[in-house]
């Protein structure tokens, strides 16, 4: 297996769900998402607004409007951070969110541009919303999953303008950048969070201008595994999803709509054409989903890829006086390392069992500075309010060493981390997640 964030507690306001697992149809239906981006929209257009020089650099606010969908002109903000010490690069990071920019988000972009060593974009209004009378996130993609079911309109589902909208905000880009600094943009490093994350997973499957991706709390790829799993785990659906359970999504009806529907809105259907470099980050106490839910997707994906899961943090990554600087500077060295040229560790790993314990052995390429287990339990197997405790995991060069007794009763969660260093700045990578039974 191959295998910011004080300044990004406002992530909480981006979060959102979108969970919705069912049987799905692969294949079937990948080309309505690339017909829908790639058609020509008239009222595409975009234009630079202001120019903003503070203490710390440049910050650059954009106007753009990305398309008309279902008759809605659908307008956006960028801005684009320059911190002084930062040039262009041919690698732009692009953050997709909702919202609209404050001083918060300035200091957040600001932040990262540094980190990463690269400007940074910030679009903003990812979905646009509210719509439909005052719907937002999960209760609005919901309703445009119904209106679909009902009519047929393949340009129904929210995620297709939402991928069109950063498709749109790179052309824009790469027009601002020749037109301000005569410097050519060719890729960019896309992230978000939750919906954002489901976007930035199927704008790497629709661009090639995508270098690398960062979907930050958005694991629920393999839709058709998903949700079953959740029922085992949880013995209901996550009540973080009840949008999708009230308008009759959850359970998915078994039609030949329905069942295209999820193949046309599923990363993991698309994942032969995702093939650009990875970071998942991941609460390990995330309500939305189960704590081994990437269990049912990491080996299909075909892009080199890398996990960091957040002991103690829920859907915005936060919670429970979370260290500010480990998504920080994970987002930080990844960005900084796919954009500048320089080399990712090499992570494989494998979960066993050694004369009744159990095990967990890594090795790494770039030797790691520490490592460590966290590990969870649980009378049932529901991780969402566990508590995750370090227990120490042996170094010897290359090579981690992790051991943990099973339970004496309900359940054990137990994954690996490791902490590496770019420039003095320490970043963190982790394994998968194992439960253990007691036997």
């Amino acid at each position: 297996m191959t295998g910011l964030l004080q300044q990004f507690s406002p992530f909480a306001r981006f979060h959102v769900a979108m969970v919705l697992t069912f049987a799905v149809v692969p294949g079937a239906a990948r080309a309505d998402l690339f017909d829908y981006v790639k058609k020509a929209d008239p009222s595409f257009e975009w234009e630079l607004r202001k120019t903003t020089k503070t203490d710390d650099g440049v910050i650059y606010d954009l106007h753009l409007v990305s398309q008309t969908w279902q008759k809605i002109k659908w307008e956006h903000q960028i801005q684009v951070y320059v911190p002084k010490a930062v040039k262009p690069t041919a690698t732009m990071v692009l953050w997709n969110q909702g919202g609209k920019p404050g001083a918060l988000s300035a200091t957040i972009g600001m932040e990262m541009a540094r980190k990463a060593k690269a400007p940074v974009a910030f679009l903003f209004g990812i979905p646009n919303q509210p719509l439909f009378d005052g719907m937002r996130e999960d209760a609005l993609i919901a309703e445009t999953f119904v209106r679909y079911l009902k009519n047929g309109d393949e340009s129904w589902p929210l995620l297709f303008p939402m991928v069109k909208s950063l498709v749109k905000a790179m052309d824009a880009l790469q027009a601002f950048a020749m037109r301000e600094w005569n410097f050519v943009v060719r890729f960019f490093l896309v992230t978000g969070g939750s919906k954002r994350g489901w976007t930035t997973w199927l704008t790497a499957a629709a661009d090639p201008r995508v270098k690398a991706i960062a979907p930050l709390v958005i694991d629920t790829l393999n839709m058709q595994a998903q949700l079953p799993h959740q029922l085992k785990s949880y013995g209901r659906f996550s009540e973080m999803i009840d949008d999708y359970v009230k308008r009759g999504l959850v359970p998915m009806p078994k039609t030949k709509r329905a069942l295209k529907l999820w193949s046309m809105v599923d990363p993991w259907v698309y994942r032969d054409k995702i093939k650009v470099p990875t970071l998942i980050v991941n609460g390990a106490n995330d309500p939305y989903w189960t704590v081994d839910a990437l269990n049912l997707y990491w080996d299909d994906l075909k892009c080199p890829r890398w996990v960091e899961i957040v002991p103690n943090a829920g859907h915005n990554l936060m919670e429970n006086k979370i260290d500010p600087t480990r998504i920080a500077n994970t987002l930080g060295a990844f960005a900084r390392i796919q954009i500048h040229g320089h080399k990712m560790p090499n992570l494989t790993w494998k979960h066993d069992d050694f004369k009744g314990t159990a095990r967990l052995r890594v090795e790494s390429d770039v030797p790691p500075k520490t490592a460590r287990l966290w590990v969870a339990d649980a009378a049932k197997r529901d991780f969402r309010k566990s508590v995750w405790k370090k227990h120490q995991a042996v170094v010897n060069g290359k090579s981690v060493l992790g051991t943990i007794e099973p339970p004496a009763d309900g359940f054990r969660a137990v994954y690996g981390e490791m902490e590496y260093q770019i420039d003095g700045m320490t970043y963190y990578l982790s394994t998968q997640v194992r439960v253990l039974q007691k036997k």
